[in-house]
């Protein structure tokens, strides 16, 4: 994953997070969950990142399904 991905989502529930990358897969969109979660305490978000030419359709995705 290069420096320019950015994140266009982001959730404390893991299931939320995959089901999004899933949804964007299937319409060809490539995308990285970064885990942010203390591996101690168990708190915190998992991340979702996209390459820039893909944030736009991403959003649209993400709103249009509302997920």
């Amino acid at each position: 994953m290069g420096n320019n991905w950015q994140k266009i989502y982001s959730s404390e529930f893991e299931h939320k997070v995959e089901i999004i990358r899933a949804v964007l897969k299937d319409a060809g969109i490539d995308s990285v969950v970064v885990n942010k979660k203390d591996s101690a305490y168990l708190f915190g978000e998992l991340e979702l990142y996209v390459h820039p030419d893909d944030v736009l359709k991403s959003m649209q995705i993400i709103n249009k399904e509302s997920l």
